[in-house]
């Protein structure tokens, strides 16, 4: 079964064990480019990474699920999605149309497939 629309894990290859388990690859982050569309938030009290990608990803599917988009977006990643956001960190938001046109680009999903 493929990984669901806009999945952390489309970009992720299965591989089977010598026991005949499915075992995900590491997937390729999206880094952070400074892009004319980016979008600045300044973490305040009670921010996530879940609410936040809930917010500023509304139109998508599942938005909250894409957390792990302005975690890997940072100059500096975020690895522990769990962690408290430090209050007052300006934290880089990619545009809905980076997200669609470019995070699960069907050039990059070629990309990473070689």
């Amino acid at each position: 079964m493929p990984p669901r629309l806009f999945s952390r894990f489309s970009f992720s290859a299965a591989v089977l064990d010598d026991r005949g388990r499915l075992l995900l690859t590491e997937r390729e982050p999206f880094r952070f480019r400074s892009l004319p569309d980016n979008r600045q938030h300044l973490v305040r009290e009670g921010d996530t990474l879940f609410s936040l990608a809930g917010r500023y990803f509304a139109p998508l599917p599942r938005p909250a699920g894409l957390w792990w988009i302005i975690a890997d977006f940072q100059p500096v990643p975020i690895h522990d999605p769990t962690l408290s956001l430090e209050l007052g960190r300006l934290l880089f938001i990619p545009s809905i149309r980076v997200i669609t046109e470019e995070v699960f680009s069907e050039a990059r999903r070629q990309e990473t497939a070689t």
